[in-house]
């Protein structure tokens, strides 16, 4: 998998309110809901991108986003996780999917980090290449096969 790079001074405007017409609360979790978090990406999705939005916690602000339906965690987006100028993990529950959260996730956690200084971010690892190439520009860095991912441990 290719890593993406993001122009942080040329995104898109946030969609945070239109996913919010729908019932989706899109916000930073406190550092009390750090458990509940951790675990339902471990559920949803795996233990290394719990780990990496454990990290998350140590950032001021909290460096991941949660969008939330009828206090129930349905997706959420992380950045400075595995390296610093990094966007993600980030995952939408699968019947969540669809609706629009995932891009309000993602615009939401790139905005803060533009905010906080940062010109570009680092999509490491990339699946939907299309999904972050479509809502943000996002362009493949050339060479990044490996990545940092190159030597898991086993």
């Amino acid at each position: 998998m290719l890593d993406m790079l993001v122009k942080l001074y040329s995104l898109p405007e946030k969609k945070t309110e239109a996913v919010e017409k729908r019932g989706v609360l899109i916000r930073r979790p406190l550092a009390s809901e750090k458990t509940k978090v951790t675990h339902w990406i471990k559920t949803h999705f795996s233990q290394g991108w719990a780990d990496e939005c454990d990290v998350t916690f140590s950032r001021h602000p909290v460096a991941t986003f949660i969008a939330v339906i009828d206090s129930k965690i349905v997706g959420f987006a992380s950045y400075d996780a595995a390296c610093r100028n990094f966007f993600g993990p980030m995952g939408v529950e699968q019947s969540a999917r669809g609706k629009g959260i995932g891009e309000a996730l993602l615009l939401e956690a790139l905005w803060s980090m533009s905010i906080q200084g940062y010109a570009y971010a680092i999509i490491g690892g990339v699946g939907p290449a299309d999904f972050y190439a479509k809502t943000v520009g996002a362009v493949l860095i050339e060479g990044s096969e490996s990545g940092i991912y190159a030597t898991p441990l086993k």
